[in-house]
């Protein structure tokens, strides 16, 4: 039996080349051939003694072992790759694609998968930790289990597989992939090493689709049939098996090239595939084997800052990431440049492993003084601690999320991803409700007006104290009361997203369609709404419907369901708690008062649109001025609206 078993393509073209991939002479008939280790040491002993390798021994001989031409790596010259941090040195050369392995992350998962901070997770789909940095290597440092490892990447093979297939065995990959070395902390008995892909996954994926080789071929067994190749079959192998068997898939295709001959389809067939496994076994890749940070300080600690940042920025084309998990990888790139800044206070890992949410949080949350089995207190540790109001911690964000100022709408998509890590067991339709639901908007400004904290009220007395300080006019109780009720209400489907059936529910009267944070903040600063939010956090915790507030106290509402708490949550916000009903006609006080905010709000959006034109600008590198004819409108209207609000206004004090 061949080792190489690729199915039939019903395809009608014939005569497919094996690609000459040599630099050097090519004067006699090309023929893959795997070189000998003999052919490797001048490499290993070369980029062992360069001054610009930060690399392990152990990783040296995998580059070595892996490249198609070894002796091109020696006198090889280094590129310099910026990056926010600092700068990657990187070398560049061919290698057997089957001596590499796609990128260990679940980053384009990140909306899917199950965190360590959720109490109830379970082991599916568990999101792998953040690799960490090496003391001295320019090596990215893995934590978890090696079985987690190899089912997370052999998960995200068969998705690109599937995702984003790539044309690849007519002709050879061109484009190059990037790696980077790999180390892994608890290896079992598996390899403790390898080079890993950071960009470039869909194409190796694609190069070994059609692969399968004999069981045995990968583990002792006794097993016949051949099985599809995985990265965790190549991962399991020692460096010199894992070698030897690329040598002998490459054996074996040139075998059947050569046996095959005459005109039959079926021999056309045999050296067309072949051919196209031997085009598809070799790939370009540029492995990055140093790093320089801009603060010598810094050593290695911002490496894998630098690889994720260039893994960030390489994934815009035809497989950008969902907004949620981009949103979810910008906020881990902001909590990882705050804590590098040392922005995140005293307790600075404990306050970085709670907001990230990868790793178990009981001990950190601990630290922190706050309750590890509720999760509503780690969404609001989130929200507390990513709408400070400290200078740098704003200047960091701003720059992560590419903004030249920073309003309350920038922080939620990163605040909603980090939160929800703490409910990422919901069942997916009632994550995508919830994550509807906040992204409509879940905060409000005086989130980040105020000073507040995020305290541990993990008990109905503690929520009852909370309420009488927010009753007593205590502005950061209120906020603290507001969010943890937001939390509650959204995830257990109280407060929804705006639009729906909400005004059909009371009777047509209408109702505040505003995000969800706008509801939340008016119904704060009514007695009544507090005592109802209050409530909420208390019964939502114990498993139990929200009580509505009716003549003069709170009542039970056994025939009601999420949407009509939702309904009349928004109807109390429009016209308040009224005992003798609702009035649908407000008053012109109040219809002032939203023309206010109505008003702000436009101006708040404006200036949001104006730093989404500059910044589209800079990115497409303009830097002609408008024409006046253009803008001269737009002049106008600002000129013309500042005096008319002046005129309603009273003089700025001095």
């Amino acid at each position: 039996m061949s080792t190489i078993d690729i199915p039939d393509e019903h395809d009608d073209i014939d005569g497919i080349e094996v690609i000459d991939i040599r630099s050097g002479d090519r004067s006699t008939p090309f023929e893959h051939r795997v070189e000998p280790v003999s052919k490797t040491t001048k490499a290993i002993k070369f980029l062992e003694n360069h001054p610009d390798v930060q690399i392990s021994p152990a990783a040296v001989r995998r580059i070595a072992f892996g490249a198609v031409e070894p002796g091109l790596l020696e006198g090889t010259r280094l590129e310099r790759h910026r990056v926010e941090t600092g700068w990657l040195s990187i070398i560049t050369y061919r290698a057997y694609t089957l001596l590499l392995s796609p990128a260990i992350e679940n980053d384009r998962l990140l909306d899917e998968a199950h965190y360590a901070a959720d109490p109830d997770t379970s082991g599916h789909q568990r999101v792998l930790s953040m690799p960490t940095a090496h003391d001295t290597d320019a090596a990215l440092v893995y934590t978890d289990a090696m079985d987690d490892l190899l089912a997370a990447i052999d998960r995200a093979s068969k998705r690109v597989r599937e995702n984003n297939p790539q044309e690849v065995g007519r002709r050879i990959v061109e484009r190059p992939l990037t790696a980077v070395p790999a180390t892994f902390v608890n290896p079992g008995h598996h390899p403790d090493e390898d080079l890993n892909i950071v960009d470039g996954n869909s194409r190796w994926a694609s190069c070994t689709a059609g692969i399968k080789v004999p069981a045995s071929s990968i583990n002792p067994t006794t097993a016949k049939d051949p099985v599809q190749l995985l990265p965790s079959h190549l991962m399991r192998l020692p460096l010199a098996e894992r070698r030897d068997l690329v040598r002998e898939i490459v054996k074996n295709a040139h075998r059947d090239i050569n046996a095959s001959t005459g005109m039959s389809k079926a021999a056309r067939n045999k050296r067309d595939q072949a051919a196209m496994l031997l085009n598809a076994m070799t790939v370009p890749v540029q492995v990055i084997v140093g790093y320089t940070d801009d603060n010598p300080d810094m050593g290695m600690r911002r490496f894998p800052v630098a690889v994720r940042s260039l893994l960030m920025r390489m994934n815009i084309g035809v497989k950008p990431f969902d907004v949620s998990s981009q949103n979810g990888v910008t906020a881990e790139e902001i909590v990882t440049a705050l804590f590098d800044a040392g922005e995140l206070g005293d307790n600075a890992q404990a306050v970085k492993d709670v907001l990230l949410g990868r790793a178990d949080v009981t001990d950190s949350m601990k630290t922190l003084g706050l309750n590890p089995t509720f999760r509503d207190l780690r969404f609001t540790f989130v929200v507390q601690q990513l709408t400070r109001k400290e200078p740098r911690l704003n200047a960091i964000m701003a720059a992560k999320l590419d903004k030249r100022r920073l309003y309350i709408s920038h922080r939620s998509g990163p605040t909603v991803e980090l939160g929800l890590r703490s409910y990422s067991s919901l069942p997916k339709e009632t994550m995508a409700s919830v994550r509807t639901a906040l992204d409509t908007g879940c905060l409000w400004q005086s989130l980040a007006d105020y000073e507040w904290t995020a305290e541990n009220i993990d008990n109905d007395q503690a929520v009852d104290d909370l309420l009488e300080r927010a009753d007593n006019d205590d502005i950061p109780a209120r906020l603290l009361l507001g969010v943890i009720a937001m939390v509650n209400l959204v995830t257990s489907g109280n407060l929804l997203a705006p639009g729906g059936s909400a005004e059909q529910i009371v009777g047509g009267i209408k109702v505040m369609r505003a995000n969800v944070g706008a509801v939340i903040k008016t119904i704060l600063d009514t007695r009544e709404g507090r005592q109802v939010l209050a409530d909420a956090i208390k019964r939502i915790r114990a498993n139990r419907r929200p009580r509505w507030w009716a003549d003069g106290h709170l009542v039970e509402r056994d025939d009601w369901k999420g949407s009509d708490f939702n309904a009349h949550l928004r109807l109390a916000a429009n016209h308040g708690f009224n005992p003798e009903g609702y009035q649908n006609d407000p008053t012109d006080t109040e219809l002032e008062d939203k023309a206010l905010t109505t008003f702000q709000a436009s101006l708040t959006t404006a200036a949001t649109n104006l730093d989404d034109l500059i910044d589209m600008r800079k990115k497409n590198g303009t830097t002609n001025e408008l024409p006046w004819i253009l803008v001269e409108p737009s002049f106008k209207q600002l000129n013309f609206m500042g005096k008319a609000l002046a005129r309603i206004s009273e003089d700025e004090p001095r």
